[in-house]
């Protein structure tokens, strides 16, 4: 890893332990279990982040394994459910994505035999299906006349944060192996990609703090 990359790999994992920090703040102060879930949510994804960071060989973590088939799993899952579910009270979305997403794993698993962090056609699938979601949560908030209190809105700090990150970052994880063979631009999508991450879970922090429960 170079300097350049080592400098802003550091930049997400601070914006997980600010979105952690602030989740466990606010989590007594939540009404809906949905909320709930999403500061436990918050801290879990901290709680693995810091595993891997700090003790991988102690608790013996295969980091491919618990990545692709733990960590991204339960992103996506939970976005899923927290959009599909609470917010569009679309459920049949929620399930019909989530089949889909665990049947990418068939052709992952019998075809893919090299060991990637990130396998392409996986992770790209899901972000797709979250992309739907979000486009659909736009077209929910700009249709509403809550538009004009969105600095209030949870859902609001909540979808830019992956419109930034999940589908800003889409292309990068898509064809992270064939940009490597153009480092420059790999540095910089490297450096987009953990700055989205920070700016991420700062707007999902700022949804606790800024948005209403209702």
């Amino acid at each position: 890893m170079t300097e350049f990359q080592r400098f802003f790999s550091q930049f997400m994992y601070t914006g997980e332990a600010i979105a952690a920090l602030v989740s466990i703040i606010y989590f007594h102060r939540e009404k809906k279990l949905h909320w709930k879930l999403f500061a436990l949510y918050l801290i879990a994804i901290f709680l693995c982040e810091s595993s891997v960071k700090w003790a991988e060989e102690a608790l013996r973590i295969d980091r491919i394994i618990f990545y692709n088939y733990f960590v991204m799993p339960l992103q996506f899952i939970f976005f899923y459910w927290l959009y599909a579910v609470k917010s569009l009270k679309r459920p049949k979305l929620f399930y019909i994505f989530s089949l889909l997403y665990f049947a990418a794993f068939i052709p992952q698993i019998s075809f893919f035999v090299e060991r990637k962090v990130v396998y392409a056609p996986n992770y790209t699938l899901g972000c797709i299906f979250l992309m739907v979601l979000v486009v659909m949560e736009y077209y929910k908030q700009v249709n509403s006349t809550e538009i004009l209190k969105f600095s209030t809105n949870r859902m609001f700090y909540i979808n830019l944060g992956n419109t930034l990150f999940y589908i800003g970052t889409l292309p990068f994880m898509t064809f992270m192996s064939l940009l490597w063979e153009y480092r420059d631009i790999w540095d910089l999508y490297f450096a987009y990609f953990q700055v989205s991450g920070t700016i991420m879970y700062l707007l999902f922090a700022s949804s606790f703090i800024w948005g209403k429960q209702n």
